[in-house]
């Protein structure tokens, strides 16, 4: 198994609404697949090209016409979109602004676009299963360690309803160190 599902599994292991599986993403049997892209919907790189070659270039003029009408003209990270195709809904959810890895390793962008993916999980009625890549491991060149863990952090706020609490600053800040350091030490 490649390094991100080793950290998918050390993280993620005995979670009985996760799955982690060495497989094309649309040869798996869900209701929805993500596109973990960029802020302005292009489509042209990475497993977004993969998607659009597959599933048709339709989904990027929906996304962009969707983002351009929208009040910032940008879809954030930490948002979502999702799009209806002829056979799956796909998750349009950001993990970085623009295509390339310009700041990503310092940043919480998986951790972000994983809880905007698991509540719009939650709140879309036609979705029950979702495959979610590796969010800023591609072009973003996260460590599969570091994305693993923010996912992570991600799902236990989300579906595990364990929210952390900040009483202090310094608690904040802790936590934002802890997401993005290739430890698995909260320090």
């Amino acid at each position: 198994m490649p390094e991100l599902g080793k950290a998918w599994c050390r993280f993620f292991d005995n979670q009985p609404n996760v799955n982690v599986v060495e497989a094309d993403i649309f040869d798996i049997n869900v209701d929805a697949i993500v596109s973990p892209g960029n802020s302005f919907g292009f489509m042209d790189g990475g497993l977004d090209l993969l998607i659009s070659k597959q599933m048709g270039w339709a989904i990027q003029t929906e996304l962009k016409k969707r983002i351009n009408a929208s009040p910032l003209r940008e879809l954030l990270v930490g948002q979502t979109e999702t799009i209806a195709t002829n056979n799956q809904l796909v998750i349009c959810a950001p993990t970085m602004r623009i295509p390339g890895s310009d700041g990503i390793l310092e940043s919480v962008n998986a951790y972000l676009a994983m809880k905007a993916i698991l509540i719009e999980g939650l709140a879309n009625n036609n979705i029950t299963s979702i495959a979610i890549p590796g969010l800023c491991t591609g072009t973003g060149k996260m460590s599969p360690f570091v994305a693993a863990k923010q996912m992570f952090a991600a799902y236990s706020e989300v579906i595990l309803n364990q929210k952390p609490e900040f009483p202090l600053y310094i608690d904040a800040i802790k936590q934002q160190r802890y997401l993005k350091r290739d430890t698995p030490k909260y320090e």
